[in-house]
C-alpha cells in the first residue's frame, strides 16, 4: 500500500486572515462592517472572509479600519502572532513586501482611548468619593445636632 502525504495548501487565504486579525481584536463582523469607509453589512464581511482574493482598493479599506497594512494582512500567519503575545506583547510592523516573519502592526487609538477613558472614570469616581464623604459628614453633624437639641428639651 502507498501512501502519500500532501504538503498543507500555503496558497494566500486573505479572507481567513482578515477575519482572525479581526478577531484578534475582538471586533464582531457587524461592528467592523461600520468600520469601513463603505459601511458594510455583517453578511459582507462574512462574505468578503470567506474569500480567496480580494482586490486591492478592498482590502486596503478593510486593512484600514482593522489599523494594519496590506502587506500585514497577506503575511499574517497565526504562528506570528503567537509568538508576539509570548516574546514581546508589542505588535511592530517590521514586514517586507513578502517576509513571512512580518509582525503585526495594531492602532495604539484604542488603547489611547481606554486608557483616557478609565483616567476619566477614576476621577469622577474620586469626586463622587469625596462628595459622598462630605454628605456623611453633614449628615452625622446634623445628627448630634439634634441629638444635642433633644436632650436640651
Amino acid at each position: 500500500m502507498n501512501t502519500t502525504f500532501r504538503e498543507k495548501d500555503d496558497r494566500m487565504h486573505i479572507g481567513h486572515n482578515i477575519k482572525r486579525i479581526r478577531e484578534i481584536q475582538g471586533i464582531k463582523q457587524e461592528a467592523f462592517g461600520q468600520m469601513c469607509r463603505s459601511r458594510y453589512s455583517q453578511q459582507r464581511i462574512s462574505d468578503f472572509e470567506n474569500m480567496i482574493a480580494l482586490d486591492e482598493p478592498l482590502l486596503e479599506e478593510l486593512a484600514l479600519a482593522l489599523g494594519v497594512t496590506p502587506d500585514f494582512v497577506k503575511s499574517f500567519k497565526d504562528e506570528n502572532v503567537i509568538y508576539n503575545i509570548q516574546h514581546s506583547h508589542v505588535f511592530n510592523d517590521n514586514s517586507t513586501n513578502s517576509s513571512q516573519h512580518s509582525q503585526p502592526t495594531f492602532n495604539n487609538d484604542g488603547a489611547d482611548k481606554m486608557m483616557a477613558l478609565l483616567e476619566k472614570f477614576i476621577e469622577e469616581d474620586r469626586a463622587k468619593t469625596q462628595s459622598i464623604a462630605e454628605l456623611s459628614r453633614a449628615v452625622l453633624d446634623l445628627t448630634l445636632e439634634v441629638k444635642k437639641l433633644k436632650e436640651e428639651k
